[in-house]
């Protein structure tokens, strides 16, 4: 019988114990995500009243100038759930993540799965890597479901957004991408460091290696008894018993547009145009092509090419695009708390914060808890650096501090309480029909088990 009480038992060896305490926790006190960006809302304008000496109207006039600097971005993280939606929804994509899915014998083998398939794409490309997680998460409960096997949805779905935890020491890194860049803002204060000195560099080489083999124990060792694993929700069900879109074929007396909309032809020639650009992009500029816009562009036009006309695909864009509510929502919100942290001059107190407590061993860690702070108010890895760079650059040049290594603990702190901070999870919680409570305890679980590899790393040299 599963356990209907909103909590699974303190049973097991430490980790299980653990994840099932930060669960409980979770179920208790987690706000909906979006009550959760109303609450950081709120902490940033007291904080900016508290130690920044702003007046209420001037924490409001900050919140006001950030609330719409995200709004592209916001675009874009739409297009990431309803282009990987789409094409994970495509008959043959969903047969090879199904046959994958299959694989899986147990619930705690499905964690492993999930969270080691994340990991592994997200050196690639963190957005690639939310959807492959959420997606997969999603089938494997599906094939699960079907064996009647028990399985912890939250946990599978945590396991598939470990990815974010993990990403920005890899290709897709925007803080590597960015001090790579000739011409960026910081080059006057620290000059050029090419991704290559910012990934492979015997600090990073640890981390990168501990993160693609602990994270996925630590998460499969979670998973309950199938006693205590937790009932499906109302949405969670929906989610998983959604039937798969009918592929339409067109009408036996077709109109012009009906010709148009069903033409193997039109979309055949739209989706190579974009193929072509695609391969020339990354002939080119090589693994600095994969940015958000260009995962987006892929799955763009790989998704035409896979429905074979243009009327399939836009059903399964439709169908999609009821994901991505909490994203239209959201993202204003965090955008207005990065306003108020970034113009109330909150950035310059921490940084003189950290010199005045660190030393020449402790600034790493420092630097690292700091941004790992700093993330929970601006819970982007571009939209931080713009703000805690400048910062970060400066500490270093007083603590004459290994650059590279500042910069790469920024990065690790950046991502590390992204498995506390449900902004990511957004659009993950949009594909599977689970709620932030039901997964984030599970995440805080494996964050707080993989702590000490980057706290390992604050001591070893670069």
């Amino acid at each position: 019988m599963a356990n209907t009480n909103g909590a699974t038992k303190s049973s097991g060896n430490f980790i299980t114990r653990m994840g099932n305490a930060c669960l409980r926790f979770s179920l208790k006190y987690m706000p909906d995500a979006s009550i959760f960006a109303i609450v950081l809302t709120f902490i940033a304008f007291l904080l900016g009243l508290a130690l920044a000496g702003q007046t209420p109207l001037q924490m409001v006039q900050h919140w006001y100038r950030g609330f719409w600097e995200l709004l592209a971005f916001s675009m874009q993280m739409a297009l990431i759930v309803v282009t990987g939606n789409a094409v994970a929804n495509s008959p043959a994509v969903k047969g090879v993540i199904r046959k994958l899915a299959a694989t899986a014998k147990s619930g705690k083998q499905a964690v492993w799965l999930v969270t080691f398939v994340s990991i592994l794409v997200s050196y690639v490309h963190w957005g690639l890597s939310l959807i492959v997680g959420a997606l997969l998460a999603k089938e494997l409960a599906k094939a699960l479901r079907i064996k009647n096997i028990p399985f912890e949805y939250g946990l599978i779905a945590a396991g598939g957004y470990v990815g974010q935890m993990t990403w920005h020491g890899m290709l897709s890194a925007s803080i590597g991408l960015s001090i790579a860049t000739p011409g960026h803002a910081l080059e006057a204060e620290m000059g050029i460091i090419p991704m290559s000195e910012y990934m492979i560099n015997p600090m990073n080489i640890f981390v990168t290696i501990a993160l693609a083999i602990l994270p996925p124990l630590f998460a499969s060792m979670m998973h309950p008894k199938d006693s205590d694993v937790l009932p499906l929700e109302p949405d969670a069900l929906r989610a998983l018993e959604m039937e798969d879109l009918p592929i339409l074929k067109r009408p036996a007396n077709p109109s012009v547009g009906d010709i148009l909309n069903y033409s193997p032809i039109v979309a055949w020639v739209i989706g190579l145009l974009g193929i072509f650009y695609i391969v020339f992009a990354f002939g080119t500029k090589g693994f600095a092509a994969l940015d958000i816009n260009m995962v987006n562009f892929i799955f763009l036009f790989v998704g035409i090419l896979l429905y074979g006309n243009i009327a399939n695909y836009v059903r399964a864009v439709g169908a999609a695009a009821g994901g991505t509510a909490g994203i239209i929502f959201q993202f204003p919100f965090y955008a207005g708390i990065m306003g108020m942290i970034k113009y109330s001059g909150l950035f310059a107190i921490l940084a003189e914060g950290i010199v005045a407590i660190s030393n020449a061993t402790t600034f790493y860690f420092w630097t690292f808890i700091s941004a790992a702070i700093v993330n929970m108010f601006v819970p982007s890895g571009g939209g931080q650096w713009t703000v805690q760079g400048p910062i970060a650059v400066e500490s270093a040049k007083m603590m004459d501090a290994n650059m590279i290594k500042t910069c790469l603990m920024v990065a690790y702190g950046n991502t590390w309480t992204n498995m506390f901070q449900p902004f990511w999870a957004i659009a993950l919680l949009g594909i599977t029909g689970l709620k932030a409570k039901d997964l984030m305890g599970y995440s805080t679980a494996i964050m707080l088990c993989s702590g000490f590899i980057f706290i390992i790393a604050s001591f070893l040299p670069v």
